[in-house]
């Protein structure tokens, strides 16, 4: 029985013939994309915005008595946000007031009583003087005659007692001078110790005033009418959305390729592929993520599975873009960098020459504390000149009252 042929079907090889066509024209397209795109990306969507949460806390203790924010408001740097108790503050502030006051006044007194002092040791230099002449006088008329002995031993004692109450003088005045020598009123050690008080109170007042010491939009907030709060304690925070940049989760074996500087894509899944973020890769985290989790993994125990690591590389975003699209802290992004330039480097080489974040809201407390130190140095030591002339204070004018705080 002879075997038959296949018959040949002709569309059959067409079919086949036009499938391989097209997975090969695919395979070149695909090879083609990779040798010119997709070997210079690296992509993840395990990428997370990230910020600053700004915790707002008291630096002295309290009592709420305002809160001027709630979550989702907006504050600007410097805006009150929680308002305490000032009374206790402000009676400390204005005992400080007056007691420096009081001491620039005794410090005055110090500086009267060294220049009365020295007064007081001229006269007694003419007393010796003058004792001394006496009794030359009467040693040169004793030859002759003309002066009695008793009259003598007078004129010597009269000598002695001068040059001892000289010598009394000079002690005081020299113990009076060791207080205000090489010193001013502003500049006595006692004056200083009395402003710093001053100052120590009027920092404590002004912080009564819980500041946003960046602008923002206020979360977390915990704290609560007449509630009691120690200084540290939380009470809300506020978080500068036009700071934010994305952490960017790439495996261990992406991270060969991917240096500080490159270019980055990002899109995020609250605006779609319709808004393309412009990044740059600024630093790549100093270890995985499961390395600084709570429960990090023990490799070391004897169930340990080897699982792929992820390193965070964290991105800037442009500024400009920020503004026109805002993005919140958590929001889940994707990321592609490209790695065609890698001549930057892998670590950070060089600190900053700049603080990272600061802010100037609180430097007027310590500008403000030391003009009304001055106003009332001033206001109380008047009509006193520098303490190198040892010279009391003439013309004195009365005590205004303490300044009162703005």
């Amino acid at each position: 029985m002879s075997e038959t042929k296949p018959e040949h079907n002709p569309r059959r090889r067409k079919l086949v013939g036009i499938v391989l066509a097209v997975f090969l024209v695919a395979g070149i397209g695909y090879g083609a994309w990779w040798l010119l795109v997709g070997s210079h990306r690296e992509f993840t969507d395990n990428a997370y915005v990230d910020g600053n949460v700004v915790q707002i806390t008291p630096q002295v203790p309290g009592t709420i008595v305002a809160i001027a924010a709630d979550n989702t408001d907006a504050v600007k740097a410097g805006q009150v946000l929680v308002q305490l108790d000032p009374a206790d503050a402000q009676v400390a502030l204005e005992e400080a007031q007056a007691q420096l006051a009081k001491t620039v006044r005794q410090v005055r007194n110090l500086f009267a009583t060294s220049s009365q002092l020295q007064a007081s040791v001229q006269q007694r230099e003419t007393d010796v003087a003058r004792a001394r002449q006496d009794l030359e006088r009467r040693e040169r008329l004793s030859a002759s005659g003309a002066v009695s002995g008793e009259e003598m031993n007078h004129a010597r004692d009269a000598l002695a007692s001068a040059e001892a109450a000289l010598a009394a003088a000079r002690d005081q005045h020299t113990s009076s001078r060791v207080l205000v020598d090489q010193t001013t009123v502003e500049d006595h050690p006692d004056v200083r110790n009395a402003a710093a008080k001053v100052r120590e109170a009027y920092l404590a007042y002004t912080r009564t005033r819980v500041l946003a010491p960046v602008s923002g939009v206020v979360t977390k907030r915990s704290v609560q009418l007449g509630q009691r709060v120690s200084p540290g304690a939380p009470l809300m925070a506020v978080i500068p959305l036009e700071q934010v940049w994305v952490n960017a989760n790439f495996k261990e074996a992406q991270l060969a390729n991917i240096h500080i500087g490159q270019p980055v894509k990002l899109t995020a899944d609250l605006y779609g592929s319709k808004v393309e973020f412009d990044g740059r890769v600024v630093g790549l985290d100093a270890g995985t993520g499961s390395a600084f989790s709570m429960l990090p993994a023990q490799n070391a125990t004897g169930n340990w599975i080897k699982i792929v690591q992820r390193v965070p590389v964290r991105v800037a975003i442009d500024a400009e873009q920020l503004r026109r699209n805002p993005l919140r802290i958590g929001l889940s992004m994707e990321a592609t960098v490209d790695i065609s330039d890698r001549s930057g480097p892998v670590l950070a080489t060089a600190p900053r020459s700049t603080p990272a974040y600061s802010t100037p809201v609180f430097d007027s407390d310590r500008s403000d504390a030391d003009k009304m130190i001055h106003d009332i140095v001033r206001t109380n030591a008047s009509g006193l000149v520098s303490s190198t002339e040892h010279m009391a204070g003439r013309g004195e004018h009365p005590v205004r009252p303490a300044l009162a705080v703005r």
